[in-house]
Order: C-alpha cells, then sequence, then structure tokens
C-alpha cells in the first residue's frame, strides 16, 4: 500500500506530506483546488514523462517521493533481477531539474524509467472515467475472467508452457537459418576439403620437398663441389699424405719438447677432421640426384602446393593444416545441426500438442465459468442502479495460439431494455464503464491481492441513489485493499474511513495548493460544503451526519 506521499516544489504545492491509511480514502476540494497537481504527480511516481513546467519557484527542481508498503506483492524476483535492494518499506522518488534532467530513483537507487514502472505497475493503478483498467482491452477482459474463474495459475502454468514452446521455436527457426547458410557453403566447403586433403599435408612435409627440389636442381654443381673435396683430400700425393708424412716425422720428437707435442696433436685432430669431411661428401655424393623425372614430379608438387598456399591467402603449411581442419568442423558442424533439427522438430511437435491439449482445456473451464462470473458482476450492477443492464462474456476458439490460449474475448454489454449487447468499447457511457469497473473491482478484491487504487472522480455523471450506492461499495472494497478516491459527491465521500481536502491559499503574493488531513468535525463540514455549497446550512450538517452514519 502506499504510505506515504511526499512534495516539493511542483506547480502549487510548496511543500506537503500525506500519510495515507489502510482502507477507503476520499479526496475532496473545489474544482481548480489542485487536486489534478496530486494526480500529476503520483503520475511522476509511475513513471509518466516529465513535465518541467511544473517546476515551481522555491528551487531549481521538483521532487515528489512515495513510500510503499510492499510485503506481500512476492516482487523479490523483481529486486533480484535489478540488482535492488528489497526493502519492506520502499521509496521511490522522482526529481525534475529545470536544465531539462529527470531522475529516478527505488530505494536511493537510480533507475530507468522503464524499470520504475514495471515496479510501480504492481503498486498503484490510476483509473478515471475515461481510463477504466483497460476494460475495453480484451487482455484485460480474459485476464478479469481468469481471476474470477480462479483460473489464474491454471493459465500462468500454460503460460510457462507456451513460452517454453516459442523458445523452442525461437531456437528451431535460428538452428534452421544457420543450416541454410552452411549448406548454401556447403559444396564449396567440399571442394576446398578435397583440394587440401589432397595435398597429403599430415604426411608430406612441403619444407622438405622443396630442399629435395633445391638440391636436385643444383645438383651438378653439388657433385662437382663433392668431388672436389674428395678428391683434393684423398687422392695420391695430395693434402692427406703430406700430413701423414708430416705425422711421421713429429712423433720422432715427441716428448722432446711440449710444443712439438701440443702441434701433433692438433695435426692429429686435422686428419680426423679431413676424413670426416671426406666421408660425409662421399655421402652427400652418393645422394645426389640428376634424375629428371622425379624433379618433375617434385616441382609440380611444390608448383601445387603454393597455388594453394596463395588461393586460400595462408602463409605456411601449419595455416593449412588449420585452415583444413576448420572446414573438417564446419561440415560436422553442419551435420550435427541436421540432426539437432531433426531431434528438435520432433520435441516441438510433441511439445505443440501438449499446450494445444492444455489450451483446450483451458477453454473450456472459461466456458463453464462465464456465466456463474457474468451473473455475479449483472447483480453488483443492479445494485448500482443499473437494473436493465445485460452483460456477458462472448468466447470463441482460435485457430493458433497466444499466450492466453485459445480463447478470444469480447465483453458484451446492454444497458437499455430492448437494445441487443454489443462489446462494451462500443455500447457504455463513461458513467456505465465505471460502474462495471467498480463491480469487476469488488469480484476481483475477494479474489486476490491488489495494489493501490485510485479513482479520479469516477462518480463523475451520477447523483443521488447511484451516488450512495457506488459510496457503499467503495467503502466495501476498502476493506480489502488500500482505495483513494478523488470526489465531489457527499454521499461518495461520507462513506470514506480517512478525508482529505485539497484547497487554495494565498501565501505572500503567491498562491498555493495544501491538502489537509480532516478531523471528525472538519469532514461533516466538508460533506455539507459538497451539498450545499459554501452556504453550509444546519440541515446540511444534519444530512452529513446522516450520511456518515
Amino acid at each position: 500500500m502506499l504510505h506515504a506521499l511526499r512534495i516539493k516544489n511542483f506547480a502549487l504545492i510548496n511543500q506537503i506530506e500525506l500519510v495515507l491509511k489502510p482502507g477507503y480514502t476520499v479526496i475532496t476540494g473545489e474544482t481548480g483546488s489542485g487536486k489534478s497537481i496530486l494526480l500529476n504527480a503520483l503520475n511522476l511516481i509511475l513513471g509518466e514523462r516529465a513535465d518541467f513546467s511544473v517546476i515551481g519557484p522555491e528551487s531549481d527542481k521538483a521532487v515528489v517521493e512515495a513510500e510503499f508498503e510492499i510485503k506481500g506483492f512476492h516482487l523479490e524476483t523483481f529486486f533480484q533481477e535489478n540488482d535492488l535492494d528489497l526493502e519492506d518499506r520502499t521509496i521511490i522518488r522522482r526529481e525534475i531539474n529545470i536544465n531539462g534532467k529527470s531522475r529516478a530513483f527505488i530505494n536511493d537507487t537510480p533507475v530507468s524509467l522503464a524499470i520504475l514502472k514495471n515496479l510501480t505497475s504492481s503498486l498503484v493503478n490510476i483509473n478515471s472515467q475515461y481510463n477504466t483498467l483497460e476494460l475495453k482491452n480484451k487482455t484485460y477482459q480474459l485476464e478479469v475472467l481468469d481471476t474470477l474463474s480462479d483460473l489464474q495459475f491454471k493459465r500462468f502454468d500454460f503460460n510457462a508452457l507456451f513460452k517454453k514452446l516459442n523458445e523452442q521455436k525461437s531456437l528451431l527457426s535460428n538452428l534452421k537459418s544457420t543450416l541454410s547458410l552452411a549448406l548454401q557453403q556447403k559444396d564449396y566447403t567440399n571442394f576446398q576439403l578435397v583440394e587440401l586433403e589432397g595435398l597429403l599435408l599430415d604426411s608430406v612435409d612441403y619444407s622438405s620437398v622443396e630442399s629435395e627440389l633445391k638440391k636436385i636442381e643444383n645438383g651438378e654443381g653439388l657433385i662437382l663441389s663433392f668431388s672436389a673435396i674428395i678428391s683434393t683430400i684423398e687422392d695420391e700425393n695430395q693434402l692427406v699424405d703430406k700430413l701423414h708424412s708430416l705425422r711421421v716425422i713429429l712423433d720422432r720428437s715427441k716428448g722432446l719438447d711440449s710444443a712439438v707435442d701440443e702441434l701433433s696433436v692438433r695435426l692429429n685432430a686435422v686428419l680426423i677432421e679431413l676424413n670426416d669431411i671426406s666421408s660425409d661428401a662421399s655421402r652427400e655424393l652418393e645422394s645426389v640426384e640428376t634424375n629428371p623425372q622425379k624433379r618433375l614430379e617434385l616441382t609440380e608438387s611444390l608448383n601445387h602446393f603454393n597455388h594453394v598456399l596463395k588461393k586460400y591467402s595462408v602463409r605456411n603449411q601449419q595455416e593449412m593444416l588449420e585452415l583444413r581442419d576448420r572446414l573438417q568442423k564446419e561440415l560436422f558442424d553442419t551435420e550435427a545441426t541436421e540432426r539437432q533439427i531433426i531431434q528438435l522438430e520432433e520435441d516441438v511437435n510433441k511439445r505443440e500438442k501438449e499446450v494445444t491439449a492444455r489450451a483446450k482445456e483451458l477453454h473450456q473451464d472459461r466456458l463453464k465459468a462465464v456465466q456463474p462470473v457474468a451473473a455475479e458482476l449483472q447483480e453488483i450492477l443492479e445494485e448500482l442502479k443499473l437494473p436493465n443492464t445485460k452483460l456477458s462474456f462472448q468466447l470463441a476458439e482460435r485457430e493458433d495460439l497466444n499466450q492466453f490460449g485459445l480463447t478470444d474475448v469480447n465483453l458484451l454489454f446492454s444497458a437499455n431494455v430492448g437494445i441487443e449487447t454489443v462489446p462494451i468499447e462500443k455500447a457504455a457511457s463513461g458513467g456505465e464503464l465505471s460502474r462495471v469497473m467498480l463491480a469487476l473491482q469488488k469480484m476481483i478484491s475477494e479474489k486476490k491481492v491488489l495494489p493501490t487504487i485510485l479513482f479520479d472522480e469516477i462518480d463523475t455523471g451520477v447523483s443521488g441513489d447511484v451516488a450512495q450506492k457506488i459510496g457503499a461499495l467503495l467503502q466495501k472494497m476498502g476493506t480489502h485493499f488500500q482505495l483513494l478516491a478523488i470526489s465531489h459527491l457527499p454521499q461518495v465521500a461520507a462513506k470514506a474511513s480517512n478525508h482529505f481536502k485539497v484547497e487554495k491559499e494565498i501565501i505572500g503574493n503567491r498562491t498555493e495548493t495544501k491538502v489537509k488531513s480532516l478531523e471528525m468535525d472538519e469532514r461533516i463540514e466538508e460533506i455539507a460544503r459538497l451539498m450545499s455549497g459554501e452556504n453550509i446550512t444546519p440541515a446540511a450538517i444534519e444530512t452529513a451526519k446522516s450520511l456518515m452514519n
């Protein structure tokens, strides 16, 4: 419920604080006194766009703050999802600045207007003769029917199944789109993969192929080089023989001088190295090929590799291997997606049958419930002086599912004898709609916890006994939830448990709107004023007392 409303520097309001109580509270005041200012301030709390022209002269900003008791409204998930502090007494604040900036806060945490609206829609409903809680809206009509038929939990269960079905359908649609694109590329991907797999990248090292080809291409030069090495080292009377002769000479002087010994060791090392060089050169000479056929094969192989390398804009064999593996994965993923789609289509078909069966069951339950609901509603409307009212919920089965099942609804209405019922949005006047809404709210209040509801002059266009009935009904509804009503009728005001009066005062050179909580004597006087105007007569006072009793 709304525990307190604080307004500062807003239009004609300098600063006020209203402390509100449970039950039925009425707000009265002369035309132009500022009742609409209270309504506009509360609309800011509900997330409406700011009108910066309402900022008063006292400072550069206007502030509206509302304190709500939210225990029992099951808002824990909302606060968790939006990372907000959960307090049983939650404070919502709007600030609008003269520089065109507007800010919203929930328990001192800045929030967007969307988050603010999401929360306050669960806490306050404002309706007037021209805005009767979306009574003309088909969705609202169906929600009302389900609430009054105790079917709302059945609909919640259905909604959960329907949501899951839509999630699966969305996933299926996305997978099919992905598969369609993949299939368009599949032939080309296969072509690429065949080309890359033909290179035998796992078994052929193309850097070795390049080295081998260079060796063949330079075969004659290599043969000449290796042969020269061998002939220089091993031919008779050449270098090695001379070094062997030198070593014999040095061996004769071994032990005579350390320098000679050191030179002998070094000479032996040279002879060993020369023998190794000769052996390696002989081995390399044997491996040198000048086979033109092999040279052609290696050239073609390397040219093909380099062509593919350039074609796919990769730099080396490792990058080509990575490309091949990626293409293989794409083909595997495409096949996996095809299998996933087949399985998901089966799941969707199965779930759709289940959801459709639930929707048909819910539709049948609604058909059984419409007559008792309409009958009770009609009884209440008779109490509100609409005795000739004919009202019914016309239900039709849809062909396609929506979040409410397979039910289309039309609330049919006629207020006059001999006039056929038509959709309520086409037939009912503002006053009639107001009374239908009051009747519905009365019935709903006995079924579930309602937020704070504010009726803005919903009694416009009625008087006398009808006004008396409306006041009595508002009083009864106030026993189930917090109800506020802006009214100009004494019969409606007299039934309230709490009473605020809005009036203007001239303070200095400025007109200000003030809101006063009335005590019993003040209430009697105000109700008498509503009946007789500013000239309050003793008879009006007595009538006011009678109305209140």
